[in-house]
């Protein structure tokens, strides 16, 4: 017998299991893959696989939304910061783990929960009663997003997302390339950085636009989402987008000429051995002989091995604003919640975040107690309250955490002055409602 079924074992649907399970109650968690289904961007049967970049992108929580997001959730004992804290890799400021280390730690952690089940299994149906969490996320397989697209009355919504290509380190010419994050933030030497010059650069925008795509007919006139866009249709948009882009050169000394580069390519650390890197902002849908012929123009990846090229897939959610409650609820079956991605949140903390918060949810239910929501002045209540009405629902879209979500600091002030006090608020504002909600971590 289980208290409460959880559908999906992504970063949402574990990290709702974990706070669920610490508070004692016992969890059936299906995850399909695993069941012979599989999804067309997932390569294992981990719970919690990181399919795109391994970045969890700032960590700082004095001066950046998702920094403080990350500090926020390690409060409340959240399993997928534990984890990504344990199996962390060099990325200057960034938070970036060993992806298949981080996946494989909050699946083991998970199962040796004594209080969830991990079942593998498709789940086509939405459950007609008892408590539940989908967390299927933005690839959810058909029969189930017919069968919520039935329970919402709702069209869903979709868009493009893009994987990018993987390196081996040791095929990289680091007699062209070199050491260095840029304005040597973190511990200064975090990304290897390959330099072009303007001839280089122009030549290769042009092979990019005249590269031959991946072309999904079916897909036509879906949007991409901003913050993980195909680098040639970011190329589309001019041919000097790039550079004030992914491929911005200022901040960075190319040690043989002591000057910034007109252009560069950057590539952060993906597992902890350091042997993959992943090409920063290079998510594709380039052919894949067309990426390799291509990335190997880059000064320094001329004999470039890759791990894994670029793809691309198709992402689904949901119009948030107007089904779910504040309490992640669907209004029209409120024995249901709904948690990270498919909630319309992007990122891969954010899906995480709204994981904690159904997990939260759902145990003061099962205690038959309330949960005041997060106030809006946190990084918790500013995205939930996005998800879940501040939005509007008709032009509803992914959105990663941001001050602009925040209520408005009044007053002028600095921007740098005015970040810290949005955090310094954030913080005063949690120590309050944790007090008022009697929380506590969830970890031990």
């Amino acid at each position: 017998m289980h208290d409460i079924h959880i559908i999906g074992g992504g970063l949402a649907g574990s990290e709702a299991a974990w706070q669920l399970a610490n508070q004692g109650f016992k969890v059936r968690l299906s995850e399909m893959r695993g069941s012979g289904t599989m999804t067309p961007a997932h390569q294992t049967e981990g719970l919690a696989e990181l399919v795109c970049s391994n970045s969890f992108r700032s960590d700082d929580a004095q001066n950046n939304a998702v920094g403080l997001l990350h500090q926020e959730m390690r409060d409340l004992g959240s399993l997928i910061m534990a984890q990504g804290d344990i199996h962390k890799v060099p990325a200057g400021s960034a938070l970036a783990v060993d992806r298949d280390g981080f996946s494989d730690g909050v699946t083991a952690a998970l199962a040796a929960h004594p209080n969830i089940e991990i079942v593998r299994e498709r789940v086509d149906q939405l459950p007609d009663s008892g408590l539940t969490i989908v967390a299927t996320g933005p690839l959810t397989a058909p029969g189930l997003a017919e069968s919520i697209g039935t329970a919402t009355g709702k069209d869903q919504l979709a868009f493009f997302d893009a994987i990018a290509p993987i390196v081996h380190r040791e095929s990289i010419d680091m007699e062209t390339a070199w050491f260095q994050s840029r304005w040597n933030k973190g511990e200064g030497k975090d990304y290897i950085n390959c330099p072009m010059t303007k001839e280089q650069y122009y030549a290769f925008h042009a092979a990019l636009l005249a590269g031959e795509k991946t072309e999904f007919r079916e897909w036509e006139n879906v949007p991409y989402f901003e913050g993980c866009m195909p680098i040639e249709v970011m190329a589309e948009r001019g041919v000097e987008t790039l550079r004030f882009g992914p491929m911005k050169g200022v901040g960075l000394d190319d040690p043989k000429t002591g000057r910034w580069p007109y252009a560069v390519v950057q590539l952060r650390q993906d597992n902890a051995s350091a042997t993959l890197w992943n090409i920063v902002g290079f998510q594709t849908k380039l052919k894949y002989a067309e990426q390799v012929a291509l990335f190997r123009t880059i000064p320094g990846l001329e004999n470039a091995e890759f791990a894994r090229l670029g793809g691309l897939h198709r992402n689904t959610f949901i119009k948030s604003p107007e089904l779910l409650d504040g309490e992640l609820r669907l209004k029209s079956a409120p024995h249901i919640r709904f948690a990270g991605q498919i909630t319309g949140c992007e990122g891969y903390v954010e899906s995480s975040a709204i994981g904690l918060l159904a997990g939260r949810f759902a145990a003061a239910e099962l205690a038959g107690e309330t949960l005041a929501p997060p106030p809006r002045e946190m990084a918790l209540g500013a995205l939930l309250s996005h998800i879940t009405g501040e939005a509007e629902a008709e032009t509803y879209q992914p959105m990663n955490v941001n001050f602009g979500l925040f209520p408005p600091i009044e007053g002028r002030t600095k921007k740098a002055e005015r970040k810290q006090m949005y955090t310094g608020r954030a913080r005063e504002a949690m120590r309050g409602w944790m007090a008022q909600s009697s929380l506590s971590s969830a970890g031990s």
